[in-house]
């Protein structure tokens, strides 16, 4: 039977720059776990870059925004918040993820009292080895080593444990070509073994418990001599990254606006909430007439409630009017990334540019955040009466003696003459005993 333990490391003192985090380990795991062959210790990151004195100003915003920058390599998505800017970055340290890593939660406050921030390990694939090698050399164990840090994920609401470094583990599972338990073989199927892991141990470590070091006991063929690729073999490279870019900052980019760029020009990131339809055309004007492309000097654009009209200059030449017609459709991309879908309309005075009505990305009626919208409940029949099946059959599943065959889903026929063309399905017969339209089995007309 296949077992695994996960056991938090109780006992750690509150680390400081240039401290033996491995002697603090090994101290710890005499009191309580006693360490064997074959254990993995997933120790989060932030106890890692206390001890590498990876600290920040953090007293105001502008120290914590520039401190996101300094970790900055490529911006993924920015928002406006209540809060302010919060964004997904690529960090220096190699993941993609909220703020480069840059945190406050559970950091002391500098000598001189004033709040700090902390930053992810410069290197966190060669702290692992640093910390696996001091670890060997303390215990005499064969030991796997992963730093784990919290990340967000695409697709699904909440945080999990990630492995941003790893040493002596076995990162990832490649299944490929291996048979499934019907015989067919497996295409693509790469297990991250280091960020399930990681996943798991933060069961027990916890975020507020002040316990950073968790120990992993009963996977050992995951542990191995060598150090291995480390946790950077998981990071996806970018010419397999289909989501290199926010929706947003996908959408500017068609326009020749990265984020670097909308950043230079000063232009605000897409806000949290679209606010009204006014507010979401003006940010597509301002952006599409923000592009590097050539525009119509002169060109009159106007900001209606219900629409986007430019009119170009009097007496425009043929190069003026084909500028205007680029423009506005910089506007119809700019448009998509504020979920508004607009329908260009050219006329003998200008270009209007009118939204459809139809959403493109379509939200719940009641949580505003996507899901299926309420389905009205079913229509009841008066007292007395068996109410309609809207499958046409009985109680028995068999059709539905008066159900039209060829409308399935639709209402028994009722008793007085429809009007239009008669049902394809039926056949006109003369009045008997037995001349009344039944519904075969099969689904076809009864003879």
């Amino acid at each position: 039977m296949n077992r695994v333990e996960l056991v938090a490391l109780t006992g750690l003192p509150e680390v400081g720059p240039g401290d033996d985090l491995a002697e603090l380990i090994a101290n710890a795991s005499r009191d309580g776990v006693r360490l064997t062959d074959g254990d993995i210790l997933a120790v989060s990151s932030k106890v890692v870059a206390k001890t590498e004195n990876r600290y920040a100003p953090g007293e105001s915003t502008d120290q914590r925004t520039a401190a996101v920058a300094a970790e900055t390599v490529r911006v993924v998505a920015s928002r406006t918040t209540p809060r302010g800017t919060a964004q997904i970055v690529e960090s220096r340290s190699g993941p993609v993820l909220a703020a480069a890593g840059v945190d406050a939660s559970n950091v002391p406050p500098g000598p001189d009292g004033a709040a700090r921030v902390l930053l992810l390990p410069a290197d966190p694939d060669a702290a692992a080895r640093q910390l696996r090698a001091r670890l060997t050399a303390l215990t005499g164990r064969r030991l796997g080593v992963l730093l784990t840090d919290t990340l967000g994920r695409p697709w699904r609401t909440g945080q999990t444990d990630t492995a941003i470094g790893a040493a002596g583990v076995r990162p990832a599972e490649d299944l490929s070509g291996h048979p499934d338990t019907q015989g067919r073989a497996m295409e693509v199927t790469l297990r991250a073994l280091a960020d399930e892991i990681a996943a798991a141990a933060d069961l027990v470590k916890g975020k507020t418990d002040g316990a950073p070091v968790a120990v992993v006991r009963g996977l050992a063929h995951l542990v191995t001599e060598d150090d291995g690729p480390g946790a950077a073999s998981l990071l996806r490279p970018a010419g397999e990254d289909w989501f290199r870019y926010g929706h947003a900052e996908a959408a500017r980019a068609a326009l020749g606006l990265t984020p670097e760029l909308v950043t230079a020009a000063g232009l605000p990131p897409q806000p949290v909430s679209a606010g009204t339809l006014t507010e979401r055309l003006e940010r597509a004007v301002t952006i599409a007439r923000a592009a590097p492309a050539p525009g119509c000097p002169g060109a009159r654009v106007t900001i209606e409630p219900d629409a986007v009209r430019l009119n170009p200059p009097p007496g425009a030449p043929g190069p003026a009017l084909f500028a205007l017609g680029a423009l506005a459709q910089r506007i119809l991309v700019a448009a998509w990334a504020e979920d508004v879908l607009l329908t260009l309309e050219a006329g003998g005075d200008g270009i209007a540019l009118t939204p459809s009505g139809r959403p493109l990305i379509r939200r719940g009626a009641s949580t505003g955040r996507g899901g299926p919208r309420p389905v009205p409940a079913p229509r009841s029949s008066p007292p007395g009466q068996r109410p309609r099946s809207p499958t046409n059959r009985t109680a028995t599943g068999r059709p539905s003696p008066r159900a039209c065959p060829c409308r399935p889903g639709s209402d028994p026929p009722r008793r007085t003459p429809r009007r239009g063309p008669p049902c394809p399905g039926r056949r006109r017969r003369p009045r008997s005993a037995h001349s009344s339209h039944r519904a075969h089995p099969s689904g076809l007309p009864g003879r």
